[in-house]
């Protein structure tokens, strides 16, 4: 089979290789998975790096995210066993962990369901307790990360603002639903928050991004806010000044989703229960920008490590080449036709 490896650590588009290779073999509790579409995430170009927590052995195949075929012809949706990613044509996961990709959605958006909604849902109601009625800001809102969390404030009932980077990703989080939108790079984010809340701030911030975000996050914050950090694409790890939270009385929380899987699995099964129950009522849907054809998965990683997407980008098989039928010759005169 097929399958992008990394055999050194460096840029996504310096270091993916397309090899030939075998298949790999299940081990005890594991499913071998066909794939049908890999998402791609931040934390594969952080492996490509060699930047992310978790750091498979060279060479390895990235992609953490996928829609997927079993055995058995059931679709499927799951975050594959490292060191053999998504990027390939067969990945393998733990058999506990599987879970059925909705009906709802395509294999693309299913591929894209699983992290980033997971994450989000958790930040926002297991970490910030978002009520309805409440403002939820959400930095790098245009994003596959961002918007997830948008969609789901939104599902909660409550005031989303959105903040971005550039007009055309200003024009995505309007069309995402946002309430309000920021674009960073000509507005005063604070300011606009402060107006669009009537003096009091943000209750909560969906923070992916870390760095100049999470200062801005801290001076928007409203009294009794949820500041939650989840990641810093940034490449920026703020250094919290605890007075500052003590003194205008805010939470700063963590979520590294990651973690439920081992100490709360139960919960990331009702999670993805009520995640599929709002992808059938039409109140979320993954917002795939792109679906990338398997040669140009390198290429998709890249621009996803260079932050110049919004949404998803999805990396799909492509169809085989079927060579042209062409029409039998006339047979040689005197034979029998």
């Amino acid at each position: 089979m097929q399958a992008w490896r990394v055999h050194r650590h460096g840029e996504p588009s310096e270091v993916m290789r397309l090899d030939e290779v075998e298949p790999p073999v299940p081990g005890e509790r594991q499913v071998l998975l066909r794939v049908l579409a890999a998402n791609v995430n931040f934390p594969d170009a952080l492996l490509c790096r060699g930047q992310y927590q978790v750091r498979p052995p060279l060479p390895f195949t990235p992609g953490v995210e996928v829609c997927a075929e079993a055995a058995d012809g059931r679709r499927v949706i799951a975050t594959p066993s490292l060191p053999a990613g998504g990027f390939a044509e067969y990945v393998l996961a733990d058999a506990d962990a599987v879970l059925p990709a909705p009906e709802a959605l395509d294999d693309a958006a299913a591929a894209a369901l699983h992290i980033g909604y997971q994450t989000g849902w958790f930040a926002l109601h297991r970490r910030a307790r978002l009520q309805a009625g409440e403002t939820l800001l959400v930095h790098a809102a245009a994003g596959g990360v961002g918007s997830a969390a948008v969609q789901l404030g939104k599902a909660a009932g409550a005031r989303v603002i959105g903040v971005v980077g550039g007009a055309d990703k200003a024009r995505t989080a309007r069309e995402l639903g946002c309430d309000t939108v920021v674009d960073r790079r000509a507005d005063d984010v604070v300011a606009v928050v402060k107006d669009a809340t009537g003096g009091r701030g943000a209750d909560v911030v969906y923070d992916p991004v870390g760095g100049a975000a999470y200062t801005q996050s801290t001076k928007a914050i409203a009294f009794e806010g949820r500041i939650v950090v989840v990641g810093f694409a940034s490449g920026e790890v703020p250094a919290p000044a605890l007075n500052h939270a003590l003194v205008k009385n805010y939470t700063i929380a963590g979520l590294h989703w990651g973690l439920y899987r081992s100490h709360d699995p139960a919960a990331v099964l009702a999670c993805h229960e009520e995640l599929t129950k709002l992808a059938t009522r039409g109140a979320i849907a993954p917002l795939v920008s792109a679906r990338v054809p398997f040669r140009a998965a390198a290429d998709a990683v890249q621009r996803v490590a260079d932050g110049t997407t919004t949404g998803r980008l999805v990396v799909v098989p492509e169809a085989p080449v079927v060579p042209e039928k062409s029409e039998a010759p006339d047979a040689p005169e005197g034979a029998e036709r």
